[in-house]
């Protein structure tokens, strides 16, 4: 089924039925893998995003004789109206903090907004760490820039979302989904420094190659003290660096010979969080080259060093993951697997050649329903472009 028959056209037909009429506007906003680059993002590192094809899509229309703004999220069965001349503050519905978050941000001197009507569903799997989020913030950030003419840049759009986030969801998260999310390119992997938001694009032809997500539907409740924890660490490895090695300007310029001339000091926990993320670092960098030289078999080695890395050096992993990831490189046709995101649940990424992917799918789902009683669901994804409005010839 094409991305008209599954999401565009009933985001549309919702729209008709509840408000009828037709929307003026579609856009597509989407979500985002990590090739690699995990925990790095804080850590003064590269990250190797891109945008998938799995979208939320909004359906949209203005309506400029008033100030209320009705909002209707397909996929929840809920919807939310708000008069857009009054404060914002977040409310209940934790999906539309994502949204007031946003349009808080832009409530300012010389921003005209009206009413509008909008209507959104989506492809991207809740929970499974592929940035539903950020598509859903940088998302309705464009809506508002396209309609209203706010000048803003793709840049701004992207730190729009991370700070609605901070502020009216409470994460704190880093730039990377929404980044990702923003200025995706079909086909291509974008290599980000977190801190200066400098980047650049690596072609990614995966030469008979598919990227596999296979979601291990478990998420362990020690999500955000864990990352808290795994922040802590290493923010006392690199105070100890820094005090031994006070020239060094950027965490990723200490070597591993430092580190370890330091290690007695540091303590084993931090030098094993601080040990894997230099070493995640340098593979970003890697990867990057070796996806844009064809080098697929190399990048599959990077992914499996990364897991190795993040199971026992940076220790976010968890059973479910460590047992999808293991059984997966024992396949035919496997390049590289490796837990995607944060940790303690979630996803695991697949590098699998497009003809063993049927075989590899069957041989672990079986295994992993053996071992923990748990259907574990299957995305593949494609590299696609970043948010862009859906033009009206391919409206039927």
């Amino acid at each position: 089924m094409d991305i008209h028959e599954q999401l565009i056209r009933p985001t549309i037909e919702k729209f008709n039925a509840e408000f009828k009429a037709e929307p003026e506007h579609l856009f597509l906003s989407p979500g985002r893998i990590n090739i690699i680059g995990e925990h790095v993002d804080y850590s003064d590192g590269f990250v190797l995003p891109a945008a998938i094809d799995k979208y939320i899509c909004f359906a949209v229309r203005k309506l400029p004789r008033t100030n209320f703004c009705t909002i209707i999220a397909k996929d929840l069965g809920e919807e939310y109206t708000f008069d857009v001349t009054m404060e914002i503050k977040p409310v209940q519905q934790m999906w539309m903090n994502y949204i007031l978050g946003v349009f808080s941000q832009l409530q300012k001197p010389g921003n005209q907004f009206c009413g509008m009507e909008i209507v959104f569903s989506s492809t991207i799997p809740m929970g499974s760490g592929l940035s539903s989020s950020a598509a859903l913030e940088c998302g309705f950030a464009y809506i508002l820039n396209k309609l209203f003419d706010l000048q803003l840049t793709k840049k701004e759009i992207a730190v729009i979302g991370q700070k609605s986030e901070h502020t009216f969801a409470g994460v704190q998260c880093g730039i990377m989904d929404q980044f990702a999310s923003v200025f995706g390119k079909e086909d291509k992997v974008i290599m980000l420094d977190c801190n200066s938001l400098e980047h650049q694009y690596f072609d990614a032809d995966l030469k008979g190659y598919s990227l596999l997500l296979f979601d291990s539907c478990v998420k362990h409740s020690h999500l955000t003290s864990g990352y808290n924890e795994r922040r802590k660490d290493v923010e006392h490895g690199k105070k100890v660096l820094w005090k031994n090695f006070p020239e060094i300007e950027k965490f990723r310029d200490f070597t591993l010979p430092m580190l370890d001339r330091v290690k007695d000091e540091m303590g084993d926990i931090s030098y094993k969080r601080c040990l894997y993320l230099l070493k995640e670092i340098q593979r970003v960098e890697m990867a990057a080259k070796a996806i844009s030289a064809g080098n697929i078999e190399y990048l599959g080695t990077l992914l499996t060093e990364t897991h190795a890395g993040l199971s026992t050096e940076f220790e976010v992993s968890c059973n479910e993951l460590d047992f999808l990831v293991e059984n997966t490189l024992q396949q035919e046709g496997v390049l590289g697997a490796r837990i995607m995101g944060g940790g303690f649940g979630g996803c695991s990424i697949n590098l699998i050649q497009e003809d063993k992917a049927e075989e590899v799918i069957k041989a672990i789902s079986e295994k992993y329903l053996e071992h923990f009683n748990i259907r574990m669901k299957i995305y593949q994804v494609k590299i696609s472009d970043g948010i862009k409005e859906y033009t009206n010839e391919y409206i039927i």
